[in-house]
């Protein structure tokens, strides 16, 4: 397995990560899933990417069993917040981050998360509020760094001026896919100005993600 630089951040991690979207949205495949994390952490995968709305919760609670005895510190742990997860609950407000970092963390069984990630752009919300409810979460401890999925281009940039979240967002995650979609190399440019890494969704991967940034890979 190799290994990158996070962005900016100081986080390193694995080229290829280990998504839970469809892996872990049944609780029926609980077994399976354990065992898939388990196996990719034998063989070197350290980052674990899932998200509040996979499985309503089911996919950060298995991840969180499936990690549990595992040393925190040798995992980089990335969720998501944005989709419904009732009627009430959904999007990028002060009120939602606060609410859902907190009923993630107690999902996934820890005390933080590396990455805390908006998983689509939320129009309803002023972006100021949103960066800097995000910034409060890092500076609380219960995230490390901060991402976003699938953003406007625009947002992106006015993202990446607003001083409030200058020291603590690192990813942007596209999704990839084997046609290039439009605007994935006007992304690319933008995240390059901003010192952002890009790690690439495979929507047909079903569960694995590339981790991709300018510069040479490290083993170990």
């Amino acid at each position: 397995m190799k290994y990158r630089k996070l962005g900016s951040s100081d986080l390193i991690v694995s080229e290829i990560a280990f998504g839970s979207w469809l892996t872990f949205s049944s609780g029926a495949r609980k077994q399976s899933a354990v065992a898939c994390v388990h196996r990719a952490l034998d063989r070197g995968v350290t980052l674990f990417d899932t998200a509040n709305v996979y499985g309503r919760g089911v996919a950060e609670q298995v991840l969180g069993e499936a990690l549990a005895g595992i040393k925190r510190d040798s995992v980089v742990l990335a969720t998501k917040l944005f989709f419904p997860m009732s009627d009430s609950d959904r999007g990028l407000s002060r009120a939602q981050i606060e609410k859902q970092i907190d009923a993630s963390l107690a999902r996934l069984k820890v005390s933080y998360v590396d990455l805390y990630q908006c998983h689509r752009y939320d129009v309803d919300t002023p972006l100021e509020e949103t960066l800097e409810a995000l910034t409060r979460v890092v500076r609380a401890g219960k995230a490390r760094y901060i991402g976003f999925s699938e953003w406007p281009i625009d947002r992106i940039e006015s993202g990446a001026r607003d001083p409030a979240s200058r020291e603590v967002r690192v990813e942007s995650a596209p999704i990839f896919t084997i046609a290039p979609r439009p605007g994935t190399c006007a992304v690319a440019a933008v995240c390059a100005i901003g010192n952002f890494s890009n790690r690439l969704v495979a929507a047909r991967s079903r569960g694995a993600h590339g981790q991709v940034r300018p510069g040479r890979p490290r083993s170990r």
